[in-house]
């Protein structure tokens, strides 16, 4: 009696566990698609069946939902002077629609992790620091007072709408008084007043002595708190955006010992002195050289105080040697390559060849430039650049750009908390998550002037689907 009792059990044990298994692999029988073509953006297409495996097929792209990367942290763009100035030609109710679109939760891109600059950059009206009085190393004439009225509204306006909204911040250039050449840029160009044997070309352009470092510490430190004081906390600094970048336009050139030396004896002690729950990240660099990384990456002293690197430019040839290397420091894609104000769909296609290649080498958060801009994108140091969203401010028309529709095709399902998952196969123009809702999410495209047939293969199901040419398209299925 005792043993058939056992085998009783054991029978009912199997066959539970094959059901629970058999849950966990189970999947919707089918799976939403949208596309998106130059013509016909966001589109919602009929349902893709699933399909049990035939030995007959061949798979172009197998997602292994199991093999779990990095865990997404958000997608977002930086708060810009003109981008603000821009907004402000519409009327109110058509500027609710624009932050709607890009911060609502449901409604657009639903941005959750932005950028901000620490005084100008090239797209604020002129150059600025927070700080412009000769010598204060004392600080006493910090001020945010012209923030308070451009980027502090920015933020705050984005912010109704996304009230989870976390903001990074970078300095395009210290206060031109701590710098050789006592200019907020490096090299002479037709926009700013530069004289050529000003230039500083190479090495640091800001003063490595201790009075300015410490001070520059302090500076740092202000604007935070100042922040803070405003209702908005800042949770990271990467204390310089570009050091490798010569141009016309704010820059401040540092060599990699220089940083290391600054972060590890000036600015993350004053952050820890002053109990700032405020990161510290290696960031924003424009490099791709393993070497710079590895004088800082090798110093215990710095990276104690070191949250994660953020990368951006010539950063998308190192990231995933990076990753491989210094797996346990996170990555940052800081900003996204901005184009020549043609806001085309072939940017669009370029933009998603870029954000495959961070994501996939590992970075968590992925930055857009501007999110907003006006006609030519035309920045105050006279370039022309790409936006999200671009407005004519003689007819107050607006327009949502190709790159709107492709950074929605990512983060539009990609929530906060999703994580990066393996994809393999022929066809690599993919990049696969699992996202909160327990739904796998398959981003890909098609360049080809031709429509494209492709088979999925998710788990223990397929679906054939044939994507349109030139085209953009997500896949969401319910696991």
């Amino acid at each position: 009696m005792i043993t058939k009792t056992i085998s009783i059990m054991k029978t009912l044990f199997n066959i539970c566990t094959i059901c629970i298994f058999s849950a966990c692999m189970s999947f919707a029988q089918s799976a939403n698609w949208i596309s998106s073509t130059e013509k016909n953006k966001w589109k919602v297409q009929e349902q893709v069946k699933l399909n049990d495996i035939k030995h007959d097929v061949v798979i172009d792209v197998e997602i292994h939902s199991d093999q779990k990367q990095q865990t997404m942290e958000g997608w977002g763009g930086c708060f810009n002077e003109l981008g603000w100035d821009a907004l402000q030609t519409l009327n109110a109710k058509e500027r609710e629609t624009v932050f709607k679109s890009l911060f609502s939760t449901g409604d657009g891109l639903n941005f959750t992790i932005c950028r901000m600059p620490i005084g100008a950059n090239d797209y604020s009206r002129n150059w600025y620091s927070l700080d412009d009085s000769v010598g204060d190393f004392d600080m006493k004439h910090f001020s945010i007072k012209r923030d308070q009225g451009i980027l502090i509204p920015y933020i705050k306006e984005a912010m109704k709408y996304q009230p989870a909204l976390k903001l990074w911040a970078s300095p395009w250039s210290p206060p031109a008084w701590m710098k050789t050449n006592k200019h907020y840029a490096n090299k002479p160009g037709d926009h700013n007043d530069l004289k050529p044997e000003n230039a500083v070309l190479s090495g640091n352009q800001f003063i490595q002595e201790e009075k300015y470092l410490s001070s520059y510490a302090v500076y740092l430190t202000k604007f935070v708190k100042a922040y803070k004081n405003e209702g908005i906390n800042v949770f990271a600094v990467h204390f310089q955006n570009e050091p490798y970048t010569l141009n016309q336009w704010p820059n401040c050139s540092w060599t990699p010992s220089a940083m290391r030396d600054f972060i590890a004896k000036y600015l993350g002690p004053t952050f820890k002195k002053e109990n700032l729950n405020t990161e510290l990240w290696l960031g924003t660099w424009n490099t791709d050289k393993m070497a710079n990384f590895d004088t800082v990456f090798s110093s215990p002293e710095a990276m104690k105080y070191i949250a994660g690197a953020g990368l951006q430019w010539e950063g998308k040839n190192i990231i995933k040697d990076l990753h491989k290397k210094y797996p346990h420091v996170k990555l940052m894609q800081t900003e996204s390559e901005c184009g020549g104000g043609d806001f085309s769909w072939k940017d669009a296609e370029h933009l998603f060849d870029i954000m495959k290649t961070y994501i996939s080498g590992g970075a968590s958060v992925y930055t857009y430039w501007n999110m907003v801009l006006a006609d030519k994108g035309t920045s105050s140091w006279g370039w022309n650049q790409n936006a999200l969203v671009r407005i004519d401010k003689t007819t107050q028309k607006v327009t949502y750009t190709p790159e709107y529709y492709i950074f929605k095709h990512f983060s539009y399902f990609v929530t906060v908390g999703s994580s990066k998952v393996e994809s393999t196969g022929s066809y690599n123009n993919v990049v696969a998550f699992v996202n909160p809702k327990g739904e796998v999410v398959v981003v890909t495209n098609n360049l080809q002037d031709i429509p494209k047939a492709l088979n999925i293969k998710i788990g223990n199901k397929y679906f054939a689907v044939t994507l349109q040419p030139n085209s953009f398209n997500t896949f969401a299925v319910k696991l």
